[in-house]
């Protein structure tokens, strides 16, 4: 392990920011790291656990004097945290952030910064469904992507940094376009996290099964769909209304498939059923295979943390 940035600034403090900043001291990969959350309590609450080495009163004091700056603010803010930074930034340094959407980021950030920062849009895909700065931990990013977003004027060696503190921290890291990652996100992560509050609200309203029904008797299936929709809602909000166009197209897809099965089930198509959940559950063994989960029983639940 070793040091990639001397000082490194993360602008909100909740999961990925305070797992950041355990990551970084995990592996030595910062001299200083400062931090700032809009609410006093949230900065209250990071002085009390030693989350950064310096908590900050304003987002630019944050920013002033850091090599690495990243927005770890919910994406319908972006925009505005990048302006109200952009004065303070250090020539040469670079901004980055963790965003689920990039090419609304992009659009709404790159006008705000000056020509001497390097913008380099990154996307870790790691989380649960907590949030706040308690939250994080070192290990969350071991083993699962981190996406980088850079463009063809993106320089290289700014780059090449971002890509080495990302590994440190333990993350795998691949490069994409900004609209091939939204699209991507769209079926892996946007898609599923709104079906998933759709059922758990369908519950909900199905009052012929009653709420202590639904608690006691959820079967893994809605456990785990209450998990995903336990998931920060003002995040998640920002990320469908900033990706809309790639959504809807998924959505689109996932009503037709919807619909196919439904007719299945409706004539009894038994042989239609049984090859599209073979097909699928072939996925799900790419993905242990792949090492971005787990085939232990109960998802490996016991000894995990988060």
């Amino acid at each position: 392990m070793t040091v990639v940035y001397d000082r490194v600034a993360l602008i909100g403090l909740g999961l990925i920011a305070s797992s950041m900043f355990w990551a970084i001291k995990r592996g030595n990969v910062a001299r200083e790291v400062t931090g700032y959350a809009r609410s006093d309590e949230t900065r209250q609450t990071a002085r009390e656990i030693g989350l950064c080495d310096r908590v900050c009163d304003s987002a630019a004091e944050a920013a002033e004097g850091a090599d690495l700056v990243v927005l770890c603010v919910p994406v319908g803010v972006m925009g505005q945290v990048a302006a109200e930074i952009a004065p303070a930034l250090k020539p040469g340094a670079t901004l980055s952030d963790v965003g689920s959407v990039k090419a609304a980021v992009i659009e709404a950030v790159q006008p705000e910064l000056p020509d001497n920062v390097h913008f380099i849009p990154a996307h870790p895909l790691a989380g649960t469904e907590h949030s706040g700065p308690r939250s994080g931990f070192a290990e969350l990013f071991d083993n699962r992507w981190c996406l980088l977003v850079p463009n063809e004027d993106t320089d290289p060696e700014a780059l090449a940094n971002l890509r080495n503190f990302w590994e440190q921290l333990g993350s795998n890291v691949d490069e994409m376009d900004a609209d091939h990652h939204d699209l991507v996100l769209a079926v892996t992560s946007h898609a599923p996290h709104l079906i998933a509050y759709t059922m758990v609200g369908v519950a909900d309203d199905l009052r012929r099964v009653t709420d202590s029904e639904v608690i006691k008797y959820s079967a893994a299936g809605f456990r785990d769909f209450t998990r995903i929709a336990a998931s920060d809602p003002t995040m998640w909000r920002d990320v469908f209304l900033s990706n809309k166009t790639a959504t809807l197209e998924i959505l689109g897809r996932f009503t037709e498939e919807l619909f196919a099965l439904q007719r299945a089930i409706r004539r009894g198509d038994g042989d239609q059923l049984h090859d599209y959940f073979t097909r699928t559950r072939a996925i799900r063994r790419g993905i242990i295979e792949a090492g971005q989960d787990t085939d232990a029983p109960n998802f490996g639940r016991g000894g995990r943390k988060g």
